[in-house]
């Protein structure tokens, strides 16, 4: 017998299962932020921000896929909105690299 998600629309099961993975991937990112306790006043190691970063890109690229329907555009329109994701990323990347070499 088959499951309600597999009579769905492509689709709306397209969009169910990558609203699932972004709550996933949110709830590892909440994790990995070590929320709550005496981690509140230090910063993140490194590792933690790292996973953060590259689970932002993943989530990112996602609903940029998904959501806004990059997947049918042009590799032009991609390139750009990736680009400038990369570019967002790359700044506070080096932000928190920059924070970390002044403690």
């Amino acid at each position: 017998m088959p499951t309600r998600l597999a009579t769905l629309p492509p689709a709306t099961r397209r969009l169910l299962i990558t609203w699932a993975v972004l709550m996933g991937l949110t709830l590892i990112t909440m994790f990995s932020a070590q929320l709550g306790g005496d981690a509140r006043l230090q910063a993140l190691p490194m590792w933690s921000a790292g996973l953060l970063l590259l689970s932002t890109a993943f989530k990112a690229h996602q609903v940029l896929m998904t959501y806004l329907g990059l997947r049918d555009a042009s590799a032009a329109w991609r390139g750009a909105f990736i680009g400038l994701v990369l570019f967002t990323l790359l700044l506070v990347a080096s932000g928190y690299l920059l924070a970390q070499l002044g403690d």
